[in-house]
This record gives C-alpha cells, structure tokens and sequence, in this order.
C-alpha cells in the first residue's frame, strides 16, 4: 500500500530500534484489543485500552458528569485520582468512608445513603489502594442492582491478579452498569509502557471511544503489550506474582515483630498498610537507608500509617533490618 494521505516522513527516523515510527500507528489498534478481550474473558468489543487506567477514570468523569450539576462517590482512603478528574471535570465528589473498625470494609449501605438523583459514577476499588482489602462480588451486585439506569458503578482491579479471586468482569453479563478498569502496570511489570483497559458492555464501549483521543496508543507499546501478552510471558508474570503472594505474607508475620509497628492489615495486593507507633521517628532511618515508603499524613483515618510495595526478597529484608527484626537467612 502507498500511504499518500496523512503527511508522514516516507522514511524511519536513523537509529530507530523499533520499526515502522514514520508512520502512525492504529487509531484503535484491532489486534491489541482482540488480544486483551481473550485476556480478560470478555468479547473484543467490550474492550478499550487507554494509556494507564488513569485515563480511562477521566474518560469515565468526562462522560458523564456535568460539570457544577453531577457527582460521584468514593470511599475513602481510595486511590485519589478518582477526586483529582472529578475536580478537573467540576464535578462534586461525595465520600462514603470505608467501615475502619472492619479492616476498611466497604459501607454498602452507607454508598447508597449518599447517592443522588446526580450521582453518575461509584468508584469502589478492588483490592482498594491503599488498604489492600477486598471487596465481595456480592457488593458489586448489590450496588448495581440498587443503582440500575441511574449510576455506573466503576470497579477498580488494578490490583486483581493478586487478590486470587473472580473479577467483577464476570458481572457484566448482567449489569449494562458496571464498568471494570484492569491494568498492566502492576503484576505486568509494565508501570512504564502506561497501558491500561476499560471492561464494559459495547454500548459504553462505543461511547468512550467517541471520546479518546485518536493515536492513544504508540507504536511501541501496542508491540510491547503484545509481546507480554504471549503465552511464555504470562507466565512468567504469573510466576513473579507467586513470588510477591510469598513475600507479602513472610512480610505481614515479620512486619508484626518489629518494635516500631502497631499493626499490618490483612492484604489481597502487593502491598501491606503498616500503622507505627511514631511514623515520623521511623522516617528518618528509613530515608538514611534510601527506602521509600507511602504516606498518607493527609488521611485521618492513616495517622502513623504507611503503604509498603512488596520487593524483592534483598529489598524487604534491608527494611527490617532498618525497623529493627534481625533475620537470620540462609
């Protein structure tokens, strides 16, 4: 074919490791979204990939909240990316805490309590950043079967592959509301590539796709993502998931014996919510070891608490032996 019409270079860039960059890619690339349907078990037309699953929050924000008249509902402490696009979008953002006397446990009730003729988005994240709890399928059914032609509820699974559990995707058969985010940024190990899906029926589908940008994606992704996506690499992405399941659970028993740490909450991700004692007389021996660790200082119900990513097994015990537990490997 002699591609005469959209006024690229005839030529590749010199020095160019990936091939066919003087030419733009697909606007919606057929055979990345065919191949994330058959990943996730869904039909291709109920598939959007975007660039993070940041993206798809504001596609999501943007398509459905008007701006200073519509709402949506988190539960906080949540991923903050779901208030920052309802704030860009000038749409309210109503809270529903999660239950922190029941491990951070989602208020189901309290959700549809606070929901309003405007409330158009539920954001409920599953496993939830930062406490790492799950939430029930059967709360996902609930809160769509009580907000039916009224809310989508958006179920975030960033975090999925390491709850071992079913996802929420298995619900859209019956729910035209409910709209799932996955990502490759996580058990992938792709955080860089900035890939991420939307999982809905084809009508919302259809819709968002109105809205994304043409071109989202580059070329070098769409090729990366379909080389992570072949049988080989998965399972080696299973494997390393494997690995961060064992390390998380050593991690939540040794974390519990270190004189710093009141508590470790219980976690389907790879990561553990940690509460000290004294955060702030922990951080600078923690900073002198050049470790990083989340806070969230700005949350009332985190005080002293902090997020800890699973790392490698060296990683994770330099953090120990900086809270104090000695460990004796062979």
């Amino acid at each position: 074919m002699v591609r005469l019409n959209a006024n690229e270079a005839p030529w590749p860039a010199d020095g160019s490791a990936v091939d066919g960059l003087n030419r733009y890619p697909e606007i919606r690339p057929l055979q990345l979204h065919t191949r994330l349907a058959a990943h996730y078990t869904v039909e291709p037309g109920m598939v959007l990939a975007t660039r993070g699953s940041s993206e798809a929050i504001d596609l999501l924000v943007r398509a459905f909240c008007r701006a200073g008249i519509d709402n949506i509902i988190v539960s906080p402490p949540t991923f903050s990316m779901y208030r920052v696009y309802a704030d860009i979008q000038g749409a309210r953002t109503i809270t529903a805490p999660l239950l922190a006397d029941s491990d951070f446990g989602l208020d189901v009730a309290l959700i549809l309590d606070k929901c309003t003729p405007q409330t158009k988005l539920v954001f409920v994240c599953s496993p939830n950043n930062p406490t790492g709890g799950l939430v029930p399928l059967s709360a996902i059914r609930q809160l769509a079967s009580a907000r039916a032609d009224r809310s989508l509820i958006v179920v975030d699974e960033a975090y999925a592959e390491y709850s071992e559990a079913p996802s929420a995707a298995t619900l859209l058969p019956e729910y035209e509301n409910i709209a799932v985010l996955r990502t490759l940024s996580k058990a992938h190990s792709l955080a860089g590539l900035r890939c991420g899906t939307v999982l809905a029926s084809e009508r919302l589908i259809r819709l968002l796709n109105r809205i994304l940008a043409p071109y989202a994606l580059a070329t070098p992704v769409i090729d990366c993502v379909l080389r992570s996506l072949a049988a080989d690499n998965l399972r080696r992405s299973r494997e390393a998931v494997g690995l961060v399941l064992e390390e998380r659970e050593r991690m939540s028993g040794e974390l519990l014996e270190c004189p710093d740490i009141v508590r470790v909450w219980p976690s389907r991700t790879n990561f553990l919510l940690v509460q000290f004692r004294n955060l702030a007389s922990v951080e600078p021996r923690l900073s002198d070891a050049g470790i990083l660790v989340r806070h969230f200082g700005h949350e009332p119900a985190l005080r002293n608490c902090a997020r800890i990513s699973i790392g490698k097994p060296r990683e994770n015990d330099l953090l120990l032996a900086v809270l104090g537990r000695t460990l004796e490997r062979t």
